[in-house]
């Protein structure tokens, strides 16, 4: 694996690991905050509108304090997605995560098969013996031909 030129990837003695993850601006810890501190300005609000003796705002505001709530609660289910593609030795193990649902794949790297779904800007399938997995979720469409590029070229050099 010596002398090999990865873009995408990391390699870490006889292990060669692709970390593909969605990339926000902002992190899960503060996403945390964000719904947080929102809140706490509606109550503010709403304990204006009820010192003010308009009551029925308060159920308005709380209503909204919900709906809030779902819609960060939705984001940040999503905010740790992503796959990870390692060749570890005679293996390709590929591990992705959805919405806190995690599925790995493993294949015997001699029989892997990398090759686009059904155009070049298309996901990467890999597959082997009657398994296959789609990743490249997490690149962009114009770097999909690299990176399917680059684990083949990975897989012929281990």
């Amino acid at each position: 694996m010596a002398g090999l030129v990865l873009r995408f990837a990391t390699v870490s003695d006889q292990d060669i690991a692709w970390c593909l993850v969605r990339h926000g601006s902002v992190s899960p810890v503060t996403l945390g905050w964000v719904p947080l501190s929102l809140c706490c300005v509606l109550l503010g609000v709403a304990a204006g509108f009820w010192f003010l003796g308009a009551y029925p705002m308060s159920t308005f505001i709380s209503l909204e304090i919900a709906v809030v709530g779902i819609a960060f609660a939705m984001y940040v289910r999503h905010a740790t997605d992503g796959e990870k593609i390692s060749l570890q030795g005679s293996r390709l193990v590929v591990e992705r995560e959805t919405a806190g649902r995690r599925e790995r794949a493993e294949f015997d790297r001699c029989w892997v098969r990398v090759e686009p779904k059904t155009g070049d800007r298309s996901l990467i399938t890999l597959s082997a013996r009657g398994r296959s997995v789609e990743v490249g979720r997490f690149v962009r469409p114009e770097l999909r031909a690299a990176l399917a590029s680059e684990i083949r070229m990975a897989l012929r050099a281990a």
